[in-house]
């Protein structure tokens, strides 16, 4: 077992939205509310609600702050379903071939193309920090998580930046059959 344990935390479904289509969402010129602050440095929780309307259903989602150079939806496998779309399970930011949805906003639609994915469980690391726990950008790690139901999270992505402060992110489905509920901790396995 590793000493050297970090924070595990849920990702619920969620958007990211660019200035332009939060513009057509919200109006022209519309900033974005912060609710709360989340765990990695200037990301925010905004009061703002979208809805997501996939060939099956839609729901409402939360759009995080700051806006984004691409608009991407964040879902659980669960919520695919419910929407009836099969988005793959990528990296944040990596879009290509995903699908699409319309989002609905107080002020006007978007259709996007592309943009519905599962994130990959990750574990966000400081340039400082990953040296101590040996891993580099982009590397795939297996996480131990000691509760009630452990489990044992493989194909973790490390993701290395200066911007990030240490946190694993993981989806709501797999928070649940984790039985984690609120912030817990997790360590790498050799």
């Amino acid at each position: 077992m590793s000493d050297k344990k970090f924070m595990i935390e849920t990702s619920a479904r969620h958007l990211h939205v660019t200035r332009a289509d939060l513009d057509i969402l919200y109006g022209p010129g519309y900033q974005l509310t912060n609710k709360k602050d989340l765990s990695q440095p200037g990301q925010f929780a905004s009061a703002e609600k979208v809805t997501v309307v996939g060939p099956k259903g839609e729901m409402k989602m939360s759009i995080l702050g700051p806006e984004r150079s691409a608009t991407q939806v964040e879902i659980s496998l669960t919520d695919a379903r419910s929407l009836g779309l099969t988005p793959p399970v990528r990296e944040s930011g990596d879009l290509d071939g995903t699908p699409g949805a319309k989002l609905i906003g107080p002020a006007g639609e978007v259709e996007i193309k592309q943009g519905v994915i599962v994130a990959k469980r990750h574990i966000h690391f400081h340039t400082s920090e990953a040296p101590a726990f040996g891993v580099v950008d982009k590397q795939i790690v297996s996480v131990k998580y000691e509760g009630p139901r452990g489990v044992t999270f493989d194909e973790v992505v490390c993701r290395v930046a200066d911007n990030y402060k240490l946190a694993m992110h993981i989806d709501t489905d797999e928070a649940n059959a984790a039985g984690i509920s609120g912030t817990v901790e997790g360590y790498i396995v050799k």
